[in-house]
C-alpha cells in the first residue's frame, strides 16, 4: 500500500499535543457489534497480509453485507500490518494521526506503538504514552507492559526491566509467565544469572511454568559460566513441574558434568529424560559412553551401545571412537580392533582421531609394525596425520630405542607444515636424554622455545634426568637453580632426579643441601623425594641420617611405601642383618603395604646368600600365591644360587622354563655361561651362545669377557683372541675389566708385544689403565 502523507519527525512536546477531552467519544457498541467488528478488522488484515483472498472475504457470511470500510478500520490495519514490515516509524506517524483527531487509541494501537517505539529504542517516549494513556483513562493489560520489558531487555536494560514489572502491582495488574519468562532471557543477556534462578523460583511458587526458551537459556548461561552444580540443581528443581531444557542445553550440561566427574549427576539427568518429554539422542549417548570410557567402564560403555541400537538410534562414529580409544588405555588391543572392524562393517568410516587411537595403542605396546601398517592405511585412505598421530608414532620408536626412527619421522613432520606440540617435543628430548646425547637434547629445547612452546615439568625433568645419567649432576644442578633465576616453576619429580643423581654419586650431602633449597623455593618433599634420600642414606650406611629422615616423613604426615620399605629391607638384606630385614617385612606387612616384586627379590637373594636355602624357596612360593610374579632378577637370584652349588642341571631346567616364559635375558644367559666357565665345559658355553642368537639375545662384553678370562686363566689363549676378535666385530665395546683378562692371559703365556699392543688400544678407547692392568704388565716383563 502506498501512502503519499510526507512523514514528519516526532518529537516529545508534540507527540500527545491534543486534548482528547474536547472530542465527544462514540456510543459504545453492543457486544455484537464488537464481534463483527473485530472480524471485519481480521479479516482486512489477513487480506493485507496475503493470508485471504478479497472474493472469498466478500463470500463469508459471518461478515454483515451492510459494512461499509471506514477511516478507523484503515488506521487499524495500517497500525498492525505495517508493524509487520518493520515501518516503525510510519507506524507512529498514523498513532500521532490518530491522536490528533481527538480518539482515544485502543489497546491494541497502543500496543503496536509500544512495540515500534522500543524496536526504535526510544524508551524515554514508551514510558510518556503509557502515563498518557493511563492519565485518559485507559484501561491497559500486562501485554503492552510486556512489550516495553521485552524492549528494555533487548537492549540490555534489564534493571529497568525489572523496575516495570515490580510497578505492575501498584496499577492493579499481575506479571504473567511471558513476563517472567522475558526477563529471565533478558538477565542471561546481561550475565546475570543468580538474579535469574531467583526468578524462576518466584515463577514456580506463582504456579507458572518457565518456558523451554527461558530455562534453556538460564541453564546454558550457568553452565558457560562454570556453575555447573547449580544449572544442574536448577533443572531437577524445574523438572519437577514437567518442564526441562532442550536437547541441546541439556546434551551439554551431561557433558559438563561429565568433565567435572559429577557422574551420578549426568546418569540422574540421562535417566530423567526417559521420564519426560525429552528423548535421548545420538549425541547423548556419545557423551555418557565417553564419560565411561575415560573412567575405564568399559562393560557399562558397551551395554549403553546396545541401548542406543535398542532406542532404534543409529551410531555414529563418535561412540566408536571412545570405546576404541578406551580399550587402547586399558592395553586391550583386542577389544579396541574388534570395534574398529566393527564401525567399518557398519558403514562408518574411521578418521584420523580413530586411527590415532590405534596407532597410540600399539606403540605403547611395542608394536610398531602393526601401528605402521595403520599409519600407512590412513594415508593410503586420503586422511591427513596430525600432530597426534605423528607423537604417538614418535613416543614408540623411542620407547623401542629407535631414536633414529624417529628423528627422521620428527623431521617428515616438519616438512609437512604439521607443528609439534610440547608433547612432541618431550618426547623426542627424553628419547635422545637416554641415548646420553644432551648436547642434541638441549639444542631441541632450545628450538622449542624458539617456536612458541612453553616447556614444562616434563621437559625439565628429562634433562635434568639426562645430565644426571651422564654423570653430570652439578651441571644438573646450575640447570636447576637457571631455570629457578628465570622464575620457571618446578615440582617434586624434577628435585627427585636431582637427588637421585647426587645419592647416585654419593653426593649425600649435596643431595641434602638440594632438598633445603627445594623446601625454601616453596616445594615440598614427596615420598618418591624421602625414597631416594632415605636409598641414599642406607648405601652411605648413615644410620643417623636414616632415622633423621624416617621421623621426619612421620613428622609430614607420610608413611613409608613400597619403595622405602624396599630399600630398608634389601639394604638390611646385604649386611646380613636379616632379623632386621624380615623385622621390617612384618612392619611393612601389618601397615597393609603391599610387597612387589623387587621386595620378595630382595628377601629372597639376601636368604639365598646367608645359606638359608630353604627359606628363600618358602618366601618364593609367598610370591607365588600373592599377585606378585618373578621377574628376570627373581629368577637369577635363583640361578645365581644354583650355577654356585654347581647344580648345573637344575639350573638349566630353571632357565628353560624362563625362555618359554620370555623371561631370559642376557644376564639370566651370562650367569649360566659363568658357570659351565667355572667347571670348563666349553661346549655346553658354546650351545649357550647360539641359544642366545636363536632366541633373538644378543651376548654383550660381560659374556665375552667371562669366556675370555676362562679361556686365558686355563691357558688357551688362541680361543681368547678369537673371541675377542668376535666382540670386536659385533660393534661391542670392551671394558677396562675385560682389557685387563686379556693382558693377564697374554703375560702368563708371555705374548707381551701383544699386551701393550691392548694396553694402546685400550688408551686409544679413551679407557685409562689401573692397577690391576700395570701389575700384569710389570709381572710379565719380569718373568720374560
Amino acid at each position: 500500500m502506498m501512502l503519499t502523507r510526507p512523514r514528519r519527525p516526532l518529537t516529545i512536546s508534540n507527540f500527545h499535543s491534543k486534548s482528547i477531552t474536547s472530542y465527544a467519544p462514540k456510543p459504545v457498541n453492543s457486544d455484537d457489534d464488537d464481534e463483527k467488528e473485530t472480524q471485519f478488522i481480521d479479516t482486512l488484515i489477513n487480506i493485507v497480509r496475503g493470508r485471504r483472498s478479497w472474493k472469498a472475504a466478500l463470500n463469508d457470511a459471518r461478515l454483515s453485507t451492510t459494512r461499509t470500510l471506514k477511516p478507523h478500520h484503515v488506521e487499524k490495519v495500517l497500525i498492525r500490518t505495517l508493524d509487520d514490515s518493520r515501518q516503525f516509524g510510519l507506524v507512529l506517524e498514523l498513532y500521532h494521526e490518530v491522536i490528533n483527531t481527538g480518539t482515544l487509541p485502543d489497546i491494541y494501537i497502543f500496543t503496536a506503538a509500544m512495540r515500534s517505539l522500543c524496536e526504535l529504542k526510544d524508551f524515554v517516549r514508551a514510558k510518556e504514552m503509557i502515563h498518557y494513556a493511563e492519565l485518559n483513562g485507559c484501561v491497559l493489560n500486562v501485554v503492552i507492559y510486556n512489550v516495553l520489558i521485552h524492549g528494555l531487555c533487548k537492549s540490555q536494560k534489564v534493571f529497568e526491566a525489572v523496575e516495570i514489572k515490580n510497578s505492575l502491582m501498584k496499577r492493579g495488574l499481575k506479571a504473567d509467565v511471558v513476563t517472567y519468562c522475558t526477563l529471565v532471557l533478558g538477565l542471561c543477556k546481561v550475565q546475570e544469572f543468580e538474579i535469574g534462578v531467583r526468578l524462576i523460583n518466584e515463577m514456580i511458587e506463582l504456579g507458572f511454568v518457565p518456558s523451554e526458551a527461558a530455562l534453556s537459556g538460564l541453564v546454558e548461561g550457568l553452565r558457560r559460566k562454570g556453575k555447573i552444580v547449580d544449572a544442574f540443581d536448577l533443572v531437577n528443581e524445574v523438572g519437577r513441574v514437567g518442564m526441562l531444557p532442550n536437547l541441546y542445553v541439556y546434551n551439554a550440561l551431561i557433558n559438563s558434568l561429565c568433565k567435572q566427574e559429577k557422574f551420578d549427576e549426568a546418569e540422574f539427568l540421562f535417566n530423567k529424560m526417559g521420564q519426560g518429554c525429552l528423548c535421548p539422542n545420538d549425541v547423548t549417548y556419545s557423551i555418557l559412553i565417553d564419560s565411561f570410557c575415560r573412567r575405564g567402564e568399559m562393560d557399562t560403555a558397551v551395554s549403553f551401545l546396545g541401548k542406543m541400537a535398542d532406542a532404534g538410534i543409529k551410531a555414529t562414529i563418535y561412540p566408536y571412537n571412545s570405546l576404541i580409544s578406551g580399550h587402547c588405555k586399558l592395553e586391550n588391543l583386542s577389544m579396541a580392533q574388534s570395534f574398529f572392524d566393527e564401525m567399518i562393517d557398519k558403514g562408518l568410516a574411521p578418521n584420523v582421531i580413530t586411527y590415532t587411537s590405534l596407532i597410540s595403542g600399539y606403540c605403547s605396546e611395542g608394536e610398531l609394525h602393526k601401528a605402521f601398517k595403520l599409519y600407512h592405511e590412513m594415508t593410503g585412505k586420503g586422511i591427513a596425520a596430525n600432530t597426534y598421530t605423528f607423537t604417538a608414532l614418535i613416543s614408540g620408536l623411542c620407547r623401542a630405542n629407535k631414536l633414529t626412527e624417529a628423528m627422521t619421522l620428527f623431521n617428515e613432520m616438519v616438512e609437512q607444515s604439521i607443528m609439534p606440540n610440547e608433547v612432541t617435543y618431550n618426547v623426542i628430548i627424553e628419547g635422545h636424554c637416554k641415548e646420553g646425547n644432551i648436547t642434541k637434547a638441549f639444542e631441541l629445547f632450545d628450538e622449542m622455545i624458539g617456536k612458541g612452546l612453553v616447556p614444562d615439568t616434563y621437559t625439565y625433568r628429562s634433562l635434568i634426568t639426562g645430565l644426571c645419567i651422564a654423570g653430570r649432576v652439578s651441571e644438573a644442578k646450575e640447570f636447576v637453580d637457571g631455570l629457578h633465576r628465570e622464575h620457571h616453576k618446578l615440582n617434586e619429580m624434577c628435585y627427585s632426579a636431582l637427588l637421585h643423581g647426587f645419592c647416585k654419586e654419593g653426593r649425600l650431602k649435596d643431595a641434602l643441601g638440594a632438598c633445603h633449597e627445594m623446601v625454601e623455593r616453596g616445594v615440598n618433599l614427596d615420598l618418591v623425594c624421602y625414597a631416594v634420600l632415605i636409598d641414599g642414606s642406607l648405601k652411605q650406611h648413615d644410620t643417623k641420617k636414616y632415622f633423621s629422615l624416617l621421623k621426619e616423613m612421620h613428622d609430614q604426615g607420610l608413611r613409608p611405601d613400597c619403595v622405602i620399605y624396599t630399600s630398608m629391607i634389601d639394604a638390611s638384606s646385604k649386611s646380613g642383618n636379616l632379623k632386621k630385614a624380615f623385622k621390617l617385612w612384618d612392619i611393612m606387612l601389618d601397615e597393609e603395604c603391599v610387597p612387589n616384586v623387587v621386595t620378595y627379590t630382595a628377601l629372597i637373594d639376601g636368604f639365598y646368600k646367608a645359606g638359608f636355602t630353604d627359606t628363600a624357596e618358602l618366601i618364593f612360593k609367598q610370591m607365588l600365591a600373592s599377585s606378585s610374579l618373578p621377574n628376570q632378577i627373581t629368577y637369577g637370584c635363583f640361578l645365581d644360587h644354583l650355577t654356585k652349588e654347581g647344580n648345573m642341571e637344575k639350573a638349566m631346567q630353571l632357565h628353560n622354563v624362563m625362555v618359554e616364559g620370555l623371561l631370559a635375558n642376557t644376564v639370566t644367559y651370562n650367569i649360566l655361561i659363568h658357570g659351565f666357565c667355572r667347571m670348563g665345559k666349553f661346549q655346553e658355553v658354546t650351545e649357550l651362545l647360539g641359544g642366545m642368537m636363536e632366541n633373538g639375545i644378543l651376548p654383550d662384553c660381560i659374556t665375552y669377557s667371562t669366556i675370555i678370562y676362562e679361556y686365558c686363566r686355563r691357558g688357551n689363549l688362541h680361543e681368547a683372541l678369537r673371541l675377542w676378535d668376535l666382540m670386536l666385530n659385533k660393534g661391542l665395546q670392551p671394558d677396562t675389566l675385560a682389557y685387563n683378562f686379556l693382558i693377564y692371559g697374554c703375560c702368563v703365556r708371555g705374548e707381551l708385544n701383544k699386551a701393550f699392543e691392548l694396553r694402546d688400544d685400550m688408551v686409544r678407547r679413551g679407557l685409562k689403565p689401573n692397577q690391576v692392568t700395570n701389575n700384569a704388565l710389570v709381572c710379565g716383563t719380569c718373568s720374560k
